[in-house]
């Protein structure tokens, strides 16, 4: 089994510093200086509020498995030859939930609720793509 080749992501000036901070090594999320809601996907308006108070924090980068699935099959290049993988929604710590792969495990070992920390692959060298493994 491969690890995932994903592809280069496309940075803008919403996401540039979540996408920079996986780079770093980093989850960069969002809150709301109005009402203190944490958010990802990065957006430039509070998705709760509507406020443009937003500022970018540095996750704690542990979450647990909210839920999960084993993608057998993928005819996307990159990704094909990586199967079996798991694709899964983690909830962080903070609160949002990140739709990303487990890595370090066997696929059969995964389970919801399991305690996951951050871990990046770069496909570029400032830009990165999150993924968890087992913490």
């Amino acid at each position: 089994m491969a690890e995932i080749e994903h592809p280069k992501p496309f940075a803008d000036w919403e996401t540039r510093a979540y996408w920079e901070g996986c780079g770093r090594g980093e989850i960069v999320l969002q809150r709301c200086g109005a009402c203190s809601k944490v958010q990802h996907r990065p957006r430039a308006l509070c998705a709760s509020c509507l406020s443009g108070d937003i500022e970018h924090f540095v996750a704690s980068g542990r979450g647990q498995v909210y839920t999960f699935t084993v993608t057998l099959q993928n005819n996307a290049p990159g990704f094909r030859e990586a199967c079996p993988y798991v694709l899964a929604y983690v909830e962080l710590e903070e609160g949002p939930r990140l739709l990303t792969n487990v890595v370090g495990c066997a696929p059969d070992a995964v389970s919801i609720g399991m305690p996951v920390v951050a871990d990046f692959t770069a496909p570029d060298r400032d830009l990165a793509v999150p993924r968890f493994r087992p913490a």
